[in-house]
C-alpha cells in the first residue's frame, strides 16, 4: 500500500528537505510513501531500476554479489541520501542489489518523473552531484577499510554508520546480516558483538543491537568513520549531527 505526500506532510529525507520549496513542491504529487521491511529487496542487479527511493527512516545497503553467491557490502544509505543514482547518472541499471537491513519507510518517484525533474531544477542536480561525491567517498574508504582494518574496527565503523542513520538508541540486526555487511563468517561477528558487549560498548540479544556507549565505540572504530562522515558534513550540511537521526 503507497500513499501521496501531501502538502502537510514534513520530509524526513535530508535531500529533499534542502531543495528550495518551489522544487520540493513541484515533487510533492509525484512522491509516494512506502514502508520498506526487513530484507526487502529495492533493485536487483542488471535489472532496469523504476524508482528512485529517497529514505525517511530506517538503513539500505548496496551490495556487490559473486557468481557463488556470496555478497558484501559497499554501500549504505539513509535518510541522508537516495536509492538509484545510476538513473541520475544517465544509466537504467546497476550491476548491484539494494536492499533493506533496518525497516523503515521512504519516499519513492518513478524514474521518468526523476529524470524530468533533474532536466527542470538545476539545484536538485547540484545537491544531487555532492551526494554522488559524498557516497563515492563511502565506498572508496569502506573498501581500503575492508583490506586494511580488523573486523573489529569495521564492525564498530558500520554500527556507528547505521547509528547516524536510525532513529533509535536499538535496532534489529542479525549475525547473518552483519556478516554480509562485513563480508566475514558468522563466527566472526559472533566474537566480535561478544567482545564489544563485554567492554560495555554494545548490548546484543535475540537479534537486536542497543548502543551504550557511542563515545567509546568511535575510540575502538579506525578513522575511516571519521573521514567518512567528514566529507558528508562538507558536502551535505544538512544532515544530522553524528549520533542523532
Amino acid at each position: 500500500m503507497t500513499a501521496a505526500l501531501t502538502p502537510r506532510q514534513p520530509s524526513g529525507n535530508q535531500l529533499l528537505a534542502a531543495l528550495p520549496r518551489r522544487d520540493l513542491e513541484r515533487l510533492r504529487p509525484q512522491l509516494e510513501t512506502v514502508p520498506l521491511g526487513l530484507k526487502e529487496r529495492i533493485y536487483e542487479p542488471n535489472t532496469p531500476i523504476p524508482y528512485i527511493y529517497f529514505p525517511n527512516s530506517g538503513v539500505t545497503s548496496i551490495l556487490t554479489t559473486m557468481k557463488n553467491g556470496k555478497a558484501a557490502e559497499v554501500g549504505v544509505v539513509g535518510n541522508e541520501g537516495m536509492l538509484g543514482l545510476p538513473v541520475f547518472l544517465g544509466t537504467d541499471r546497476s550491476s548491484g542489489q539494494s536492499f533493506s537491513q533496518v525497516p523503515g519507510e521512504s519516499l519513492r518517484l518513478g524514474a521518468d518523473a526523476f529524470r524530468a525533474a533533474i532536466q527542470r531544477s538545476r539545484e536538485l542536480v547540484d545537491l544531487l552531484h555532492r551526494y554522488t561525491q559524498a557516497l563515492f567517498t563511502q565506498v572508496s574508504q569502506s573498501a581500503a577499510c575492508n583490506s586494511l582494518h580488523s573486523i573489529e574496527e569495521r564492525c564498530c565503523r558500520w554500527l556507528l554508520m547505521t547509528h547516524d542513520r536510525v532513529e533509535a538508541e536499538e535496532f534489529i540486526l542479525t549475525q547473518e546480516l552483519l556478516a554480509i555487511m562485513l563480508g566475514v563468517r558468522r563466527a566472526s561477528v559472533a566474537e566480535v558483538a561478544g567482545k564489544l558487549q563485554q567492554a560495555g560498548l554494545i548490548r546484543y540479544r535475540r537479534g537486536k543491537i542497543r548502543m551504550l556507549d557511542r563515545k567509546k565505540l568511535e575510540a575502538t572504530s579506525c578513522e575511516c568513520y571519521g573521514v567518512i562522515r567528514a566529507e558528508y558534513e562538507r558536502l551535505l550540511p544538512s544532515l544530522p549531527p553524528s549520533g542523532t537521526s
